[in-house]
């Protein structure tokens, strides 16, 4: 018999619900306007390894938020992750590994096709499981922008504090932003290595 993976089993999961109020999205994007803002880079684990900058590939701008700084956003999203992964993805050991990532795209600003995950171990540790998008502005103030996953027009469109879970080998691109200024927190979880 060839083994099959569990029905309750998806790589694509969107919260049901915010995840965040309007309040706490404003303080993770001030949180993330007050650390030191970078262009953002492709080919690097947290903006410091061996990334260049290509703007054909990725245009927008990040900050890394410190733990200490968002202690209950980082409570808050590793409860979700946790019961997510227990609902949905069946992952092995999962927690954070990395800090959030607050991301700016102004208008023009996109990230083309990408997994978030190397098939070269050797760029790879820690071993992202898990991506999370949170959007953090109110979906009135840009347009475009949307993030897609897999393929072309296969696009999810958040609400303010909504997020969407995906495996991190999934393919994915933020199409560029028409109007306005599209922020979002960005998170990578990480487990014990697949097998």
């Amino acid at each position: 018999m060839i083994p099959t993976e569990p029905r309750w089993k998806s790589y694509l999961v969107e919260t049901t619900g915010p995840i965040f109020t309007p309040e706490q999205c404003q303080m993770i994007i001030n949180a993330g306007r007050s650390e030191p803002k970078v262009t953002a880079s492709v080919g690097s684990t947290q903006g410091i390894k061996g990334g260049v900058i290509d703007t054909k590939t990725r245009t927008s701008h990040i900050s890394w938020i410190p733990f200490k700084k968002m202690t209950e956003m980082y409570k808050q999203l590793d409860k979700v992750m946790k019961q997510t992964n227990g609902n949905h993805f069946g992952f092995d050991g999962m927690q954070i590994t990395e800090m959030a990532q607050y991301t700016e795209y102004p208008e023009g600003g996109f990230y083309d096709w990408h997994t978030d995950n190397d098939v070269n171990m050797q760029n790879e540790p820690p071993v992202r499981k898990i991506s999370m998008t949170c959007l953090l502005s109110p979906e009135h103030e840009f347009e475009g922008g949307d993030l897609e996953l897999m393929k072309e027009g296969k696009a999810v469109k958040l609400k303010q504090g909504h997020a969407i879970f995906f495996a991190s080998f999934v393919r994915h691109r933020v199409a560029p932003v028409t109007r306005g200024n599209r922020k979002s927190l960005v998170m990578w979880f990480g487990g014990t290595p697949f097998r």
